[in-house]
């Protein structure tokens, strides 16, 4: 499969690896919030990032749609959807103990994983 089948023009690739881990987190937001409505952000990483799909949860409700296209060991790739026809949920507080991830430079829990 070459690299043009796997996105059509409405799908971008992140591949996180290339991010220094201090920026990760910050520039997957901002790449998210460049997104229009139905477009669909591919995330590639060496890493299951749970910490950062909570946060992501929280952040955007049901207006980001997560989908895990890949999920191996060394080999993660997920789709965010942006479908900003969906309801965010009301905002709350942030949870307790979400693994060290918090941007704002306090480092992320999932970048040593």
């Amino acid at each position: 499969m070459s690299d043009t089948s796997m996105f059509n023009d409405n799908v971008f690739p992140f591949d996180a690896r290339g991010v220094a881990k201090r920026f990760r987190h910050a520039a997957i937001f901002g790449a998210l919030e460049s997104l229009q409505d139905g477009e669909t952000m591919r995330f590639v990483n060496d890493h299951d990032p749970l910490p950062l799909l909570g946060q992501i949860q929280q952040r955007y409700g049901n207006q980001i749609g997560i989908t895990y296209v890949a999920r191996e060991p060394g080999n993660i790739m997920i789709d965010f959807k942006v479908q900003l026809q969906t309801e965010a949920p009301a905002e709350t507080a942030p949870a307790q103990g979400a693994g060290g991830c918090g941007g704002g430079g306090g480092g992320c829990g999932c970048a040593g994983q």
